[in-house]
């Protein structure tokens, strides 16, 4: 049997994290946790004003989502986190060596769009740019797989479940 997987949920600010992460964490029967729950206020305000959050920003942010995802580690968990640098991924890596990605693609007009219609969310649609200037797709020797999102939640989550089952067990 497949040992539980830690499942970063990661792409640009409107490609769903939030909503599929929940979706994909009840579907791998293991907890969710909200990325966006690890920023301190500073980053929070920063987002709100339309500013762009620098390294020295994320790398906190990015050690407490680490922390949790370690603290998972062997029991399964989701998590969502931009994670949009390898330099990002790595440091989750190195805090939660066996952290497997989950790559939310897609248009940047569907994307924009859906951020449009969004309520009571901190990031404006202005940094849109910045998210994709700063996007790093996942590399062939990182541990992930990429999911369109086009179509509903659901299948979003089913086919993002789907591809995890299909990667090799790296946990044996």
């Amino acid at each position: 049997m497949r040992t539980p997987q830690v499942v970063v949920v990661m792409g640009v600010a409107g490609t769903g994290k939030t909503t599929i992460g929940p979706l994909l964490a009840a579907r791998l029967g293991v907890p969710y946790a909200e990325g966006d729950d690890f920023h301190p206020q500073a980053n929070i305000d920063k987002m709100t004003a339309g500013v762009p959050l620098d390294d020295n920003d994320r790398w906190p942010w990015l050690d407490a989502i680490g922390h949790w995802a370690h603290g998972r580690a062997g029991l399964g968990g989701v998590v969502s986190s931009s994670a949009l640098k390898r330099s990002y991924r790595d440091r989750l890596r190195a805090a939660a060596p066996g952290v497997v990605f989950v790559h939310l693609t897609g248009d940047r007009k569907l994307i924009e769009d859906r951020m449009r219609q969004r309520q009571g969310h901190f990031m404006p649609t202005a940094l849109l740019d910045s998210q994709f200037a700063t996007l790093q797709p996942l590399e062939p020797d990182e541990a992930g797989v990429a999911v369109d999102v086009t179509g509903s939640p659901q299948d979003i989550a089913e086919r993002a479940a789907k591809a995890l089952e299909a990667l090799p067990d790296t946990t044996a």
